[in-house]
């Protein structure tokens, strides 16, 4: 979110190796009538965290104990499926800062670089690695450090490079979103205005 510097995150991860996980299953439609990003955390994943009376499914990862921290590990494909940007919301206001997969639909991966919210692509074989490393010890930290594009697991040594677009990389290194880079440029843009008169 603008104001909130990404430079390192060193947290806990929530494992969720599921395929193909779109952004209905992320924030499902009935969701959708706001427009505030507050408050969507708590109906995150909410078809899978709870049962039609409203009681948690025990075996959901977030609803176990076992597993917390800012960082959603997913499966393949993550945030199919409509554009809608209320399913980054639910995500940061949830308190995720970063989410690692192996591929993101483009529109779901552009609309968390607008919001603060970093996907880390790596490749299929780390990431199932890394499934099974949470499976065997949930509290395993992993190190994101999004100035040098590297993604480490500490207890391993283990490290992978990830790409980013450079543009959103500044932005979200310095807090800000499109508006608030293009106002930081506001004496450029007025200073070519006035040497190029209409």
């Amino acid at each position: 979110m603008p104001g909130v510097k990404f430079t390192i995150l060193d947290s806990k991860c929530v494992p969720l190796p599921v395929e193909n996980i779109d952004t209905d299953q992320i924030i499902p439609a009935r969701y959708l009538t706001t427009t505030s990003r507050e408050g969507l955390g708590k109906n995150l994943f909410y078809d899978w965290r709870y049962d039609k009376n409203g009681e948690p499914v025990k075996d959901f990862v977030l609803n176990n104990n076992l597993y917390s921290g800012s960082i959603l590990v997913a499966g393949k494909n993550f945030g199919c499926g409509s554009s809608r940007e209320h399913a980054v919301w639910a995500l940061y206001d949830y308190g995720f800062r970063a989410v690692i997969s192996s591929f993101f639909a483009d529109i779901f991966k552009n609309n968390a670089l607008n919001n603060g919210l970093l996907p880390v692509v790596v490749p299929q074989d780390f990431l199932e690695n890394l499934f099974m490393l949470l499976k065997r010890d949930p509290e395993m930290r992993v190190r994101i450090d999004l100035e040098h594009q590297l993604l480490e697991i500490p207890r391993t040594g283990k490290a992978v490079r990830f790409d980013i677009n450079q543009w959103k990389k500044e932005c979200l290194l310095k807090g800000m979103d499109n508006i608030d880079y293009l106002l930081g440029l506001k004496n450029v843009i007025e200073e070519f205005e006035k040497n190029h008169p209409l």
